[in-house]
């Protein structure tokens, strides 16, 4: 029998490993129909933990989970501070890293300044893309989240990928997960199989993988945003979460295919 606060001992202790409520303080900045800004980078950045030194584990499994589908040329939309396409140094051709934020791009150019086998360029979608060459790959890691018209940035992305080559979507997953810290980092929504595909095929893109991924993540999250109303992850407890969670999940998910997950995790070919 389950003993009196139990049941909130548990959705309590998967709060505290995934985020923490909002601390009291200034106002959230809103541009003027009310939209929630957040800046996409510097230390304060929401995201900027979630790929961050605090999550090394999955940022591992980003990158395993990505890699297989990665040939000699790539452009990554949304690279933040290069955490993520840093991990292909060595393994690509041409590489052109973009990002929409002002300090991002200044810190991007700082990285790559002389290497002439990386371009970067300030890119914010949908928008014509100009690239020195086009590449086999693009990569977008919770991106398309963003973008209101992620049919068009898609369409954007297939002009600039060599015919045969491959879009690697990583976008965060199910409304039912939508809370707070969505608002906050300006997610336009978060996608299922379902709704990801109407929107790959209407680009006129073949998805040639498309499923749910970090199934207890997402049970974690919904817990905390739904049931202990989580704003934003707390940097200390991301790296408690990434220590023990991230690589039983990883576990699982070799086993067998998650009916729902966190994240939603497809690849599209760009028709020949």
């Amino acid at each position: 029998m389950q003993q009196p606060g139990q049941k909130k001992s548990i959705a309590g202790t998967l709060l505290n490993l995934l985020g923490s409520r909002p601390k009291p303080g200034p106002a959230t900045p809103t541009a003027g129909d009310g939209e929630v800004i957040q800046p996409a980078a510097g230390d304060g950045a929401l995201e900027n933990h979630l790929g961050g030194d605090e999550a090394r584990n999955y940022r591992k499994y980003e990158y395993e989970t990505v890699a297989p589908h990665v040939g000699r040329s790539l452009l990554e939309i949304g690279s933040g501070l290069g955490h993520f396409s840093e991990q292909f140094a060595g393994r690509l051709d041409y590489l052109v890293v973009s990002d929409n934020d002002p300090y991002c791009v200044g810190e991007l150019r700082k990285r790559y300044d002389g290497n002439d086998d990386v371009e970067v360029i300030d890119l914010e979608l949908p928008a014509e893309i100009e690239i020195r060459q086009k590449v086999d790959t693009v990569v977008m890691m919770n991106v398309l989240e963003h973008i209101k018209d992620d049919v068009q940035a898609l369409r954007d992305l297939a002009s600039v990928t060599l015919p045969g080559g491959r879009i690697v979507i990583w976008v965060p997953g199910y409304m039912q997960l939508y809370g707070d810290f969505d608002r906050k980092v300006g997610h336009v929504t978060r996608y299922t199989p379902a709704t990801l595909e109407a929107s790959v095929r209407e680009a006129g893109l073949v998805p040639e993988v498309l499923k749910p991924i970090n199934f207890l993540g997402g049970i974690a999250w919904w817990f905390a945003v739904r049931r202990g109303g989580a704003g934003y992850p707390d940097p200390r407890l991301v790296k408690i979460y990434d220590r023990t969670v991230v690589p039983v999940t990883r576990a699982i998910e070799r086993l067998v295919r998650p009916p729902f997950g966190q994240t939603v995790f497809c690849v599209a070919r760009v028709p020949r």
